[in-house]
């Protein structure tokens, strides 16, 4: 690491493998505005690669050896499988080659103030509305943020100040890598089970990325998150958050306004009306993870309360893409059942004639490990059409196809193109519905194909 660190004292040329990661793009703009010289290579094309030209950045593709040539230093994203063939290429090179989760730690590492944004869900929309409500108070952080912010149009930000907002991910303990100031856990579920193996290593990683910082802001709400720390070490800050008696934020009174969260927030002795702008009932303790964060940063709460009461939501958090012909065509990173119940129980609640869900599956684990779950919960919309799953950085070891979860859900189809699936969406919508895409692949894609076809019709 003292290598890296000696790296990243003055702008050399870094090249990052697979730079259209949601990880990824995010430093590769930090470093771009440092006066670093960056270039990259990704294995598709996607919305992200489209922003990274935007910048001026070149984007190799396909993935070969010789892309690695000219660099200082290399950075590659945990997504790849083992022998690609520019990562390959950089470990034999000799040129100083690390995973991003090392990056970024040392990155986080020139700051006064880390704060980490950790949970199986929310982690990009907390991020995203932490870093908005900063902006909007005056300060100036930096920020790691999986989606892109509206605010600034981007997902990583440069800023001058001491603090930086970090999206901390579980996936194989990259979030280990980082020494955060302030850990929040937002929540721990069932997920990347392939590598934890059991929810006692799941929950046993929270519990070392917390032990890291020296204030942790929980969710009181969650059981598993109660007993991560639980087990965390003597002396810790604790904040707990949630709708329970104690907690150093409060949600009471807690309703809904077409899916839009309304509640009184009791911190402190007083209370104040707080009504959100990101549908789902979900995003109350989402925000009161984010209030408590600002806080902490010694913002008054009826600031900070104005601020994320502007906060419209993170890219892919059902954003809406689209209306045609009065069709709404909008798109979420959901992937996980919990997270696909809750966008979708909101979607039905948001008074659209019919939802259409389309739903990438991503990863051939995570879709046979959870392959009940994710049968009930797109039983919720009225039409629920499929695609391939997109396989990332595995191999399909587990002889699972689209198929087998189609064949669960009554009424459900699948199709092995985005064109097709596309076609037949766009020949049977009304006015009036609602068609969200689903995965944190790259689904909005068919939306666009949909979008397209509309106004053609």
């Amino acid at each position: 690491m003292e290598r890296l660190r000696e790296l990243l004292k003055k702008p050399c040329r870094v090249h990052f493998i697979g730079i259209g990661g949601a990880g990824m793009f995010p430093l590769a703009e930090i470093l771009h505005a440092r006066g670093f010289s960056v270039s990259g290579s990704d294995s598709g094309e996607s919305e992200t690669l489209e922003r990274v030209r935007a910048l001026g950045l070149p984007v190799a593709m396909p993935q070969r050896a010789e892309n690695i040539r000219g660099a200082e230093l290399i950075v590659f994203t945990a997504a790849l499988l083992p022998d690609n063939p520019e990562l390959v290429a950089a470990r034999e090179s000799g040129i100083p080659t690390y995973e991003r989760a090392k990056l970024l730690g040392a990155i986080t590492e020139g700051y006064g103030n880390t704060i980490g944004v950790s949970g199986t869900h929310g982690k990009t929309t907390v991020t995203a509305m932490l870093t908005h409500i900063l902006l909007k108070c005056g300060r100036d952080p930096s920020a790691v943020i999986g989606g892109k912010l509206p605010l600034t149009g981007t997902n990583g930000i440069n800023g001058g100040g001491e603090a930086m907002v970090v999206e901390s991910c579980e996936f194989a303990d990259t979030f280990l890598s980082i020494s955060p100031t302030t850990a929040i856990i937002l929540n721990i579920d069932a997920d990347h089970m392939e590598y934890f193996k059991t929810m006692e290593n799941l929950r046993n990683s929270f519990t070392l990325f917390a032990n890291r910082a020296r204030s942790v802001i929980y969710n009181a709400d969650d059981e598993n998150t109660l007993l991560a720390v639980a087990a965390l070490e003597a002396g810790k800050r604790l904040v707990p958050v949630g709708t329970g008696e104690g907690c150093f934020a409060r949600a009471v009174n807690i309703s809904l306004e077409n899916q839009l969260p309304r509640y009184t927030l009791a911190a402190e002795g007083c209370e104040y009306p707080v009504k959100l702008n990101t549908p789902g009932i979900h995003n109350v303790n989402n925000s009161l993870a984010a209030l408590a964060a600002c806080r902490l940063e010694g913002l008054a709460w009826g600031d900070a309360i104005a601020a994320v009461e502007s906060f419209g939501g993170a890219g892919r958090r059902f954003e809406i893409m689209a209306k045609v012909n009065g069709v709404t065509i909008a798109d979420d990173y959901a992937h996980h059942p919990k997270e696909l119940e809750a966008t979708l129980n909101a979607a039905m609640d948001m008074g659209y004639g019919r939802v259409w869900a389309v739903f990438q599956p991503f990863t051939f684990s995570r879709t046979a490990m959870l392959l009940e779950d994710f049968a009930r919960v797109l039983q919720i919309p009225d039409f629920a059409v499929l695609t391939e799953i997109k396989g990332s950085r595995e191999v399909n070891t587990y002889g699972i196809h689209t198929s087998d979860l189609t064949s669960k859900i009554p009424g459900a189809v699948w199709f092995p193109n985005f064109e097709e699936t596309a076609a037949y969406v766009s020949e049977r919508v009304r006015a009036g519905d609602l068609v969200i895409t689903l995965g944190c692949g790259d689904p909005y894609k068919v939306g666009r194909l949909i979008t397209s076809k509309l106004k053609c019709s």
